[in-house]
């Protein structure tokens, strides 16, 4: 009995174990079942949706970068395509192993090194990098045969920037460099990021920078399949990237390179605008650059030469450049006075050729006693000591007043950035200058030295000239603008750009009258009378010397005993024709004397080009260069004929053989002895040269 009854416990037992674990399989059945229904059915489009992702790839259609074209359609930037070398880092085992065997079969130089380390410490890990660009032919298909030995290395067709003018007029187009990392984590947060997928590179300066989206176009996209490697197999569907559009300035690139030409190798700055609509004409800033060396990225030699040269070629000077304006403030001033009614066209002031107030003693330049002067003599003759005169009885704040809406002091809202403001005094503003109570009270005799453009008085070339602009058109002030209009890239339409509305400034037409005839005066019995000799046209204009270090009370100027940079600037503004006038401008040669002798010519020469179509004799142009031109000199050439100086780059061939060389020379002595016939400069011949 007792045997039975374990049998029957034992089969018991084994039941209910049979019983448990068929429940578990059931259970585990049941499981699986519902993951099964989950996956295939409540999953389905999900999974199918990531079985397609692996299957295919979307990648971005980098759009053409749109061209930019001067006034006359002459191409200032365009695009070329180019093969490059590119390293994708996170697929590289040892970086510097394949660098090495790599350089066995493309030449990669030690600045494309650099070059590329500086990119890896700017960009993630899984980023392809260039190693080489603007490979040849022959290295592309060397590099393909070996291609397998190189994973994560790869060929890529890009598309190259370019500007064919090199150096002419690099301020203003600006140039295109690789987005850094402060860029891409700006683009990651905006509007813009979809748009950007696959682009490598975004306008930095210049017009580049500041219609970057008009330029850039819009990003397309591609739909791939791809292998188990994730290796392109087939293309599935496209929709293609558009173009950026073009852009057209209203810059005239051969007016732009007769200016720059005329600098030479001095520095300095000159914006040219139509008065009547604000259009920039020319806006010339020496020295440039080679905007192609930042392309690619530069190499840090040549970064080196730019940022630390003592030039400043990086800089500028029209748009950030500021400097005392000297005697070209005086029309303005003159303005200012007629409008206030702080003096009539006929009050007169004695100039003994020095003023004082105070216990000190303001000079003139020169120290050339002009008598009894009136207005229109003042401006003609450039009187300081009738201009230290009405500033004292104007006051700092009335003059701020009268020259702020002129736009001295302020930002004109030209169409590119980096517009400074410079500085046009006031009490207010000296006590938000500085900090300490004794340095924020204004003193009267500060004010003096404002009235002929020194002092704390600092603008740029941009606003003199918008200024001069406003004066020759009426007292109607227009914004100045470098962009024209946008051509849409697949219609070919042409898009003008609205100007905004101008402003009136409000002068009355017979004080506009009284100074715009002073300042033709200038041009025909004063300062500037000699450079304007002969021309075919009437000129309104004023000379102007700037001084870049303060004189001593008692100190006498001698550029000779000083440092070529310690030196005054020359400065000339002017408006031409004069009746009606067509062009206005500023122009300053830093360290380079007077105003009369130095910059005026260069004025004289671009409404030359402008009004008469005429450009420099070559024995002219050399006279211009060395600061010891007057009248123009030589035959004129014709401006339609020198179209052939537009070369790449900017620079003529150099003689190739003996006798080339033989007539080069004897054309430079015969182009000499012609500068040494020359009259002395004003200042040696008597006259007061600003």
């Amino acid at each position: 009995m007792t045997e039975l009854r374990n049998v029957e416990a034992d089969l018991s037992r084994f039941r209910a174990r049979v019983l448990v674990a068929s429940f578990v399989v059931l259970c585990a059945f049941a499981l699986l079942a519902a993951r099964l229904v989950y996956l295939q059915v409540y999953r389905h489009a999900d999974l199918n949706e990531q079985a397609e992702s692996n299957r295919t790839a979307i990648v971005p259609i980098v759009p053409n970068r749109g061209l930019i074209l001067d006034r006359n359609g002459i191409v200032l930037a365009t695009n070329y395509s180019a093969y490059t070398l590119e390293i994708t880092p996170s697929k590289v085992e040892n970086l510097e192993e394949t660098i090495a065997a790599l350089e066995k079969v493309v030449d990669i130089q030690l600045r494309d090194k650099r070059r590329f380390k500086r990119l890896r410490e700017e960009s993630k890990n899984f980023e392809s990098l260039p190693i080489r660009t603007r490979l040849t032919d022959e290295e592309v298909a060397r590099f393909a045969a070996q291609r397998f030995r190189f994973p994560g290395v790869d060929i890529k067709a890009r598309l190259f920037r370019s500007y064919p003018y090199g150096e002419l007029g690099s301020h203003v187009v600006g140039y295109i460099g690789r987005i850094n990392q402060a860029e891409k984590e700006s683009i990651e947060g905006s509007d813009d990021e979809g748009n950007y997928r696959g682009t490598d590179y975004i306008g930095k300066l210049g017009v580049e920078q500041s219609f970057e989206q008009q330029l850039h176009g819009t990003t397309g996209v591609e739909q791939v399949e791809t292998s188990a490697g994730g290796r392109a197999v087939r293309k599935l569907a496209s929709n293609p990237a558009t173009p950026g559009n073009t852009v057209m300035l209203s810059l005239d690139i051969r007016l732009q390179k007769l200016v720059e030409d005329m600098f030479g190798e001095r520095r300095g700055a000159l914006v040219a605008l139509d008065p009547k609509t604000g259009d920039v004409l020319a806006f010339v800033s020496k020295p440039t650059f080679d905007p192609n060396l930042f392309v690619d990225g530069i190499d840090s030699e040549s970064w080196q030469a730019l940022n630390e040269s003592i030039d400043k070629p990086l800089l500028n000077r029209a748009l950030r450049g500021t400097y005392p304006p000297g005697s070209t403030y005086k029309p303005f001033m003159a303005m200012a006075a007629l409008q206030t009614g702080k003096r009539s066209a006929t009050f007169i002031v004695n100039d003994n050729a020095s003023w004082s107030f105070g216990g000190h003693v303001f000079r003139s330049h020169g120290d050339i006693a002009l008598g009894a002067v009136d207005m229109y003599r003042s401006i003609v003759k450039s009187s300081n000591v009738y201009y230290y005169s009405l500033a004292n009885e104007m006051g700092v704040d009335a003059m701020h007043d009268f020259m702020k809406p002129l736009g001295f002091g302020q930002l004109t809202g030209i169409d590119i950035n980096g517009e400074v403001r410079g500085v046009l005094p006031s009490q207010e503003w000296k006590r938000k200058a500085y900090k300490r109570p004794e340095q924020q009270k204004w003193y009267p005799g500060e004010t003096i030295s404002l009235g002929i453009g020194q002092g704390y008085n600092t603008f740029t070339m941009l606003q003199l000239a918008q200024a001069t602009a406003a004066l020759a058109n009426g007292g109607i002030k227009h914004r100045p603008r470098l962009v024209i209009g946008t051509q849409d890239p697949v219609t070919r339409v042409m898009h003008p750009l609205p100007a905004d509305p101008p402003q009136d400034l409000g002068y009355k037409p017979e004080n506009v009258a009284i100074v715009r005839k002073a300042l033709v005066g200038v041009t025909q019995e004063g300062t500037s009378a000699r450079v304007f000799a002969g021309a075919g046209y009437l000129s309104g204009g004023k000379t102007g010397t700037a001084q870049a270090v303060t004189i001593g009370q008692k100190d006498k100027y001698n550029s000779a005993k000083m440092e070529e940079h310690q030196r005054d600037h020359a400065v000339y503004m002017a408006f031409a024709p004069a009746e009606d006038p067509k062009i206005a401008l500023a122009v300053i040669v830093e360290n380079a004397g007077w105003g009369a002798g130095v910059a005026a010519p260069i004025a004289r020469r671009v409404f030359d080009y402008v009004l008469l179509g005429q450009y420099p004799s070559e024995e002219d142009m050399i006279a211009v260069q060395k600061g010891l031109a007057a009248a123009p000199i030589g035959k004129p050439r014709q401006a339609s004929e020198m179209a052939g100086l537009m070369s790449t780059g900017g620079t003529a061939p150099g003689p190739t053989t003996a006798a080339a060389a033989a007539a080069a020379k004897a054309k430079a002595a015969a182009i000499a002895e012609a500068l040494s016939k020359l009259p002395p400069p004003m200042a040696a011949a008597g006259i007061n040269p600003d």
